[in-house]
């Protein structure tokens, strides 16, 4: 990487943080009900919620706890989302590919809606499940994990033949994984509707929701982000030399199964953290790295480090601007990124239609 490069790195990253910050202190002041007095305030009963400062006064420390942690929550989720995209089209070697277009967010969905009917008692009885809410803050995001994992390697299985992956079959595949798995849900809410706080559960789920968070969901978020974020030192350099094809790749001694792995489970742990704490919101890891791409340039070891920052930050502040912008009405974050995203991604197909009609 030059040296122009990096400086041009270290300034998104500046920008970024300070973006995300104001942000997070615009998320705390304001919000669908009444407005804290002043930043100073809010930022007081952002300290206090961490036992940091004196608590405000009255039910303001409540109101502006919730906006903190719903603020966090989004802002883990849209890393974990940036940098899955930025893993998952590194490691396809293509700029369609999303956790959510190949079905990776949806394996993930369905693995923590079946943590949730064991919690609900649809299930078997688990041995750790003494305390159903304590298991399920544990058995929803390691199920939701599995379930990104397993989908992530049957696509990349089936996509691939005799060692070369097929685009137009990774595609193909991520849309019958997302058809059987909306299926499978659909399924399962028929099935419960008689038992509405299960079926309400299952359907935020499915739109993806931010409302009501905890500590303990920021938590995950951001504890998911930095473990596959950890993996980044040792897939960015292959993924670039992997993007011309395998076999220049191997032939310069890279371990392209080894990075395939390490990439896939970080895909995985990433994309699983995000969906067990706010459900499917779809896009996010489709747009975020093609913003990051345009501004910094294509090498991973810038890409995969700014992606998860502009995750966080586009997120944040789409859910902030939402209601800013539409206050009384309840629209989901998942709503609002696959308004944004569908166009996206009709333009992306529109942009690449000369190289699609060679795949």
């Amino acid at each position: 990487m030059s040296n122009s490069q990096r400086a041009r790195a270290s300034v998104w990253a500046v920008v970024l943080t300070a973006v995300l910050v104001a942000t997070l202190g615009a998320s705390l002041r304001f919000g669908t009900t009444i407005a804290v007095p002043d930043l100073a305030t809010a930022w007081r009963g952002a300290l206090a919620a961490m036992h940091l400062a004196t608590p405000l006064e009255g039910g303001l420390q409540v109101i502006v706890e919730l906006r903190l942690w719903r603020a966090l929550t989004a802002a883990g989720v849209g890393a974990a989302l940036g940098l899955a995209g930025a893993l998952v089209q590194g490691v396809f070697r293509n700029g369609l590919a999303s956790p959510s277009v190949l079905g990776i967010s949806g394996g993930a969905s369905l693995g923590a809606i079946a943590a949730l009917l064991f919690v609900g008692g649809y299930g078997p009885k688990l041995a750790i499940a003494a305390d159903a809410r304590v298991s399920g803050l544990l058995l929803i995001p390691v199920c939701a994990f599995l379930g990104a994992l397993v989908t992530a390697l049957v696509v990349y299985r089936l996509a691939s033949a005799h060692g070369r992956l097929s685009i137009p079959a990774l595609l193909l595949v991520g849309i019958a994984i997302n058809t059987f798995f909306g299926g499978v849900q659909q399924l399962v809410q028929m099935l419960l509707v008689g038992d509405w706080d299960v079926s309400r559960s299952i359907l935020l789920w499915t739109f993806g929701t931010l409302e009501d968070r905890q500590a303990w969901h920021a938590g995950v978020a951001w504890i998911g982000t930095l473990c596959a974020v950890a993996v980044v030192p040792f897939v960015a350099w292959e993924l670039d030399l992997m993007q011309p094809g395998l076999e220049d790749a191997e032939a310069l001694g890279v371990d392209t199964a080894r990075v395939k792995l390490l990439t896939l489970g970080a895909v995985a742990l990433a994309a699983g953290a995000a969906v067990a704490v706010a459900g499917q919101i779809a896009f996010v890891g489709l747009i975020v790295p093609h913003i990051m791409r345009f501004a910094t340039g294509r090498s991973h070891k810038t890409l995969l480090w700014l992606s998860p920052l502009a995750g966080a930050v586009f997120l944040a502040a789409a859910d902030f601007a939402s209601h800013a912008l539409l206050p009384g009405v309840p629209l989901q974050p998942g709503v609002v990124m696959s308004l944004l995203g569908g166009p996206f991604f009709v333009w992306l197909l529109w942009n690449k239609r000369r190289e699609i009609a060679i795949w």
